[in-house]
């Protein structure tokens, strides 16, 4: 069964470093079988994260097709990856587009991350643009002590994600 990312805008009263509380809306992503499933589970995270009210503005799937942490970054990427097979039939170049989310800590960063989540791909692929993502945080489904469900890829030199 594939993993189905959503991206879920939530809007609550957050503390700054500073004390100040102002409002704001942070897009988070987790994957769930059903928009159902993700308004609970989002809301069950939201709970865990803040004491103060909280307002689920928005539940989208998203376009992903693997989500990759790495250690020591703290910001999301956005990867277009164009895989290039060849048409047998007319014999010219297909591209067909994939997104990944890669986390980095700066563009240069998630390139390379990019290309460390792509080192065991068979085809030969592009890497045509790589933009920052709005989402602050990641919560993949893990149920009990299996492994992580679907498309969240680890490696040696990726974090352990803990939910």
């Amino acid at each position: 069964m594939s993993v189905i990312w959503y991206e879920c805008k939530v809007k609550y009263r957050k503390t700054h470093e500073t004390g100040e509380q102002k409002v704001t809306t942070d897009t988070y992503l987790l994957d769930a079988v059903s928009y159902t499933e993700a308004e609970a589970r989002i809301s069950e995270e939201m709970t865990a994260y803040t004491s103060e009210e909280f307002r689920i503005m928005n539940i989208k799937v998203a376009n992903f097709s693997e989500v990759h942490p790495f250690e020591n970054s703290d910001r999301w990427f956005k990867s277009k990856i164009s895989l290039i097979a060849l048409d047998e039939e007319s014999g010219k170049e297909k591209k067909t587009n994939m997104y990944m989310l890669v986390q980095a800590n700066d563009v240069k960063e998630a390139f390379e991350n990019t290309t460390t989540a792509m080192a065991n791909t068979m085809g030969d692929y592009t890497i045509p643009s790589i933009t920052e993502s709005p989402i602050v945080d990641v919560f993949p489904y893990f149920s009990g002590e299996e492994e992580p469900a679907g498309n969240l890829e680890s490696t040696k030199e990726e974090s352990e994600v803990v939910v």
